[in-house]
């Protein structure tokens, strides 16, 4: 009978364990990672980091914006508290 039993178990199938599958998004969906910034203080009263440049820009009242370029938060140009 022990024979019989050992047999039965013997006899059975070894399961196999699968290996997880890995997630990986291409290169072209991770968002860029932006280096080397500073922080403003925006003529809003709040606190922005950019990346870019900050700028002069020519007024229609003859008179001069500064504004930083590239700034987080997908915005382009955001007026800066002189």
């Amino acid at each position: 009978m022990k024979t019989l039993a050992l047999a039965l178990i013997l006899s059975l199938p070894v399961p196999k364990l699968a290996p997880p599958a890995q997630i990986s998004s291409p290169p072209s969906q991770q968002p860029a990672k932006k280096t080397g910034g500073q922080w403003y203080f925006a003529a809003t009263g709040h606190a922005v980091y950019c990346y870019g440049p900050v700028v002069t820009l020519p007024q229609a009242d003859g008179g001069f914006l500064k504004v930083a370029t590239f700034c987080r938060g997908d915005r382009t140009m955001v007026p800066l508290k002189d």
